[in-house]
Formats: C-alpha cells, structure tokens, sequence
C-alpha cells in the first residue's frame, strides 16, 4: 500500500526523500509528494500520477531543506489527485499516512464546526488539523501527538512534521508498519527497510501501538499508554541491490527466473539432506495432536492454500478449512479449542489476515505464519513462524513468493504427517527426495520461456480467456487467470474442469481461448474429456502437460507448452512457471505497465 520515508539530518534531503519512494514503488500508488523544512517554512510539493512527475515538479520548484517526509498514495478516500496527495498540512503541521481513519467524518465535522478548511477530500487530512489545533493551542508537538492518536479509529503508520521544530519528526503505527533507521547524526523513519536500506542497515521495528520522536542524535519511543519504552535496534538485511532490474526488463521477469535459486534455498531451511527428512524450526506445541487445520490468506497467496489443503489431507489426514481473509471473520467461524490456524502472506502485514490471525488468537488457537518478512506483523505473532526466503519481491504480481510458499506447505504437511504417524519413515524420503527435484525441474519449465512468449499474441487482442485444472491443478488454474487479469487486464476466470459442463461451458466459442494445465497422471484422461468438450464447441485450447500427455491429447491445439516429467507433488510449483511466464509476456505484446498494473497494490494493509 501507500509508502512513508521521513530524514531529520543536517543535509539536504530531497533526493534521498525521492530515492526512497522509488523504492517503495512496488508497494502499489498513484500519486507522491514531499514536504521539507527550510528556514522556518514548509515546502510542499505534491503530483499525479508516477514519480516521474513528482520529479518534474522538482526540478522546476526544488524542496530544499534537511527535514521532510514523503509519500507514495495509493487512493481510498479520494480521487487519484495532486489535491489529494499526500503530505496533507496546515500552517504548522504536514502529515504522511498509511492506513484508513474509519472515524474521519466524525472527526471532519467537528472540525469544521470549529472553523478548520479542508483542501481535499481525504480521511487523512483530518489528522493534520487535529495536530494542529493542538499546536495552535500552545502544545508541544510531543502533547499533541499523545492527544490526538487516542482519538483515531482505523489503521494508521504516520510521520508528521512541524514547522516550528526543524529538528524534529514524530512518528506512529497502529496497524499499519513503520520502521525507525538509525544513521550518523542523523535519523530515518519508513514504512519497510527496503526504503531505508540505501541509508542504513540499523533498524527498529515499533510495535502495534507505539510513538516515536525523532531527532539527529536518536529517537524516543513511547508505547499506547505514552510510556517510554525500549525496542531493539538491529539490522536490517535488506540489500539496495534487491530492488534492482539487473539484465532484465521488469522486475516481476527477474522474479520468474529466479525462483530455482529461491525455492531452493527455502527448501534447505526445511529439508535435510544428510538423512532426507523434513526439519522444521523449534515451536512449543505438539503438532500431532492438531485435528483440524484453518488457512487464512488472500489472493495468491489463498491459492498457495488451496494446493496445501490438498497435501494436508492427503499426506497427514487432517481436515482444512480454507477461507479468503477478508471473508473469514464474517462467517463466524466454528474454531475448536487446539486447532491449528495456518496464515500465508508475502508481507505479513496484509490487514484482512492479520485481523483474522488475531480473532484466532483470541479464540483459543495455535497460529503458525508461512510469511516473506520474518520482522513483520505476522511473523511476530505467530507460534510458529515458517519464513519463506524468497527476499524482496518487487512486481505487485506475485510469482516467486507463491512457489516458495508452496515449497514451506508442502514440508509443512510431510512434517505433520510424521508427526501423526500417517507417513512412514520410507514415505518421508520419497517426499523430501521429490521436494529436492523440484528447482532442477524449475529451471527446466523456464527453458520453454521463448516458446510461451511466441504465443502471447493469440492472447492479446482477445478479452475472455478460461483456465482448467484438476486436483491440485485447479488451484493453479485460478491462479494463471488471477495473473493474467492483474498485469495484462484481460478477463480471465479459472475452473475445476469437471465444472464446465456445469455452466461456464455457455462461454465458450472460438474467440475464447482455453488454457488447461493438466499433467499426465491419473486425472489425465478425466481433464482430457473436457478439454475435448471445449474444442467440440470452437473453443482454442493451449495445452500444458509434459511430453506424454502433449502426444496423447496435443494435436489440434492452438498451442502446447512442454513440462519436465515431475511427480505430483512438486507439479504445483513447475506448473506455475508457465502460467507465470504466459501472463508475463501477454502484458508485455500489450504494453501494459508490467510491475505496477493499475489500481493494484503489492502489501495491502486496510482492509
């Protein structure tokens, strides 16, 4: 979601304000703006649109200064616009916000009443004037703040500046993170490392609640009570070079291709190869007596789940429930008492599954986090924490977090079933020899990387295209459609193949092509007879199997594309590589912006 990086510093700090919000580009905006101090006045400016502008903006009318903060928005409560850009001020205070103010109109309106002017129409603004007032009222910008946050409903990672005090930053998280760097006489806040990793690897994460004051010389920090309190400084291990392109063209094509390196250095924090087991980190519950497993998650990453229900049942006999996070607290779920509630997110810092990871907590269950940042939310909450090491994905489509999630939940279900006695010491080996397969056969489904990309252009004039799989395929086939529809804007839904005849077969004709992702196997022929429905009735099929099932069913399809021959347990994380890769270079024939498709963020953190 939206991007905060603060300076306090005795050096300019423009450039550095800038170079941090291109950081955080992969966060997902659409507008940026920066605000200095420079001799006792505040200087704002503020764009629509790409950084690009805000950068033109700057060159005609620089912010000199060695305080500000600065913002990437991405838009809730207002139009796209420069008005509604983010820093909001008034004489004396300007704010960057993250987050939904849920009470704004309230708030708003009371602050009319008492004479304030709004300039545009977000909830953010009103905590600029609510400052303030406090200001204006003869309070210390520390009474101000301590006043203020009691009084703000929602989600919330703030940094605020003060035209009276130079020297000086605030900041505040409720919900929402913000991360404070500590440098050489002078001092940082932001929203992840990643935005600070060029300016120090010295770091503190402020926990849920917490306010800090910060200055050149060190920082403040203050929990909800407005108690002084400590948290630990420590390093960041985020690397500048993680957000370079390197000899690729986009971000997200660098991702593809990196995921045999990624995949297999997650693998080897949960496999051992010296006696081919599964070796998870230490927890402190007994996972053999969990009869019965909630996942939580959201998009992608809900994909990721639904593959893993498939292993969990099969593999330990452990019944799932799956839910979209933004769905599950509203059902009301029945959790027993001892349950396992497993939560997966790139971020761990999306709000919808961090809402529903604390309704678990609170209702009796063991929470375990499959997660990419092992300092976010998430990770710190949870029982058992599974980091998945894929580092920094910066295209706002995921690809190499989902792979590596699915390397984590697939030990994550082998360990269960030892655990439970379901597998036996023979079966673990298989399990983990296949696991350990899988980035050969990773890097063997990218060899096919020019052929995916000589048919993009079947795909790109079209404006419907179905995905079918089965099994655990299925999952894949709702994922290869929610690539296709966030970076190349085509329609795209995915089926169980069964469930064609059962309505969305009505869809097809000859401008709907029809991707099926079926690997040979015992569901082969199954998958194949709808498939043959389709072509019975125009539909274009592309197939993706391996070299057998391509010579059983490939002939009179639009297109095939070839896998290695893989066990079914690592064929989930092949058969994401081409629906990635076709997705991919769909986008590029329609020149659509590849890294940060419109209206979509990469860390979603209001609900």
């Amino acid at each position: 979601m939206c991007g905060i990086i603060g300076i306090v510093s005795a050096d300019a700090v423009q450039d550095r304000l800038v170079d941090g919000l291109r950081r955080m580009e992969y966060r997902g905006y659409d507008s940026a703006g920066i605000c200095t101090l420079d001799g006792g006045q505040m200087v704002r400016r503020r764009a629509e649109g790409k950084l690009l502008n805000l950068a033109g903006v700057l060159e005609n009318e620089p912010a000199p200064g060695t305080t500000g903060i600065a913002h990437t928005r991405w838009a809730t409560h207002g139009a796209p616009t420069a008005a509604n850009a983010h820093p909001h001020a008034t004489d004396e205070v300007a704010i960057v916000h993250n987050g939904i103010i849920e009470n704004f109109k309230e708030l708003r309106a009371e602050l009319a009443g008492a004479g304030r002017t709004f300039e545009s129409e977000t909830d953010s603004e009103v905590v600029a004037h609510l400052i303030s007032a406090q200001i204006e009222a003869g309070a210390s910008p520390e009474d101000a703040v301590r006043a203020v946050l009691p009084r703000l409903r929602g989600a919330f990672a703030l940094a605020i500046t003060f035209r009276a005090h130079p020297d000086l930053l605030i900041g505040a998280r409720l919900g929402s993170p913000l991360v404070v760097g500590y440098g050489e006489n002078e001092m940082f806040l932001g929203s992840d490392a990643l935005a600070l990793a060029p300016l120090t690897q010295k770091i503190t994460y402020l926990e849920e609640g917490d306010w800090v004051v910060v200055r050149q010389d060190g920082a403040q920090i203050f929990d909800g009570d407005g108690n002084a309190v400590t948290r630990a400084i420590q390093a960041s291990g985020a690397s500048a070079a993680a957000v370079e392109k390197g000899n690729y063209r986009h971000f997200m094509q660098k991702e593809i291709w990196e995921q045999p390196t990624v995949v297999a250095q997650t693998l080897s924090s949960y496999l051992r190869r010296e006696d081919v087991s599964v070796a998870l980190p230490q927890f402190d519950f007994d996972i053999s007596a969990i009869r019965r497993l909630t996942i939580v998650a959201c998009g992608t990453s809900y994909y990721a789940g639904l593959v893993a229900k498939y292993w969990f049942e099969q593999f330990a006999r452990v019944p799932v429930d799956i839910d979209v996070a933004s769905e599950f607290r509203y059902r009301d779920p029945v959790l027993e008492e001892g349950g396992l509630a497993l939560f997966i997110s790139q971020s761990g810092e999306t709000a919808d599954t961090l809402a529903a990871l604390r309704h678990c907590k609170e209702n009796g269950q063991v929470i375990a986090v499959v997660v990419n940042v092992p300092t976010s939310s998430m990770a710190r909450e949870a029982d058992l924490l599974l980091p998945t090491h894929a580092g920094p994905e910066i295209g706002v489509a995921s690809t190499k977090a989902f792979t590596c999630q699915l390397a984590v939940l697939a030990a994550l279900a082998a360990h269960m079933a030892v655990k439970k006695g379901r597998m036996s010491r023979e079966e673990e080996r298989e399990v983990v020899t296949h696991l350990l397969e899988a980035p050969a056969a990773l890097n063997a489904a990218l060899s096919h990387d020019d052929d995916i990309a000589a048919m993009a252009h079947h795909f790109s004039q079209t404006r419907d295209v179905l995905y079918l799989g089965r099994g655990q395929d299925y999952p894949l086939a709702l994922e290869g459609a929610l690539k296709l529809k966030e970076i190349s804007y085509i329609h795209a839904e995915g089926y169980a193949s069964g469930e064609m005849k059962h309505g969305p077969i009505a869809l097809i004709d000859d401008d709907v092509p029809v991707v099926v992702i079926a690997p040979s196997g015992p569901l082969f022929e199954k998958t194949v007879s709808n498939m043959e429905e389709v072509r019975a009735r125009g539909g274009k099929v592309v197939l993706i199997s391996d070299a057998q099932g391509i010579e059983q069913a490939g002939e009179g399809c639009l297109a095939t594309i070839e896998m290695p021959v893989v066990h079914p347990l690592i064929a989930p994380l092949v058969y994401a590589i081409p629906v990635q890769l076709l997705a991919y270079h769909v986008a590029v024939v329609k020149g659509t912006d590849v890294d940060q498709p419109r209206n979509l963020a990469k860390s979603v953190t209001v609900e």
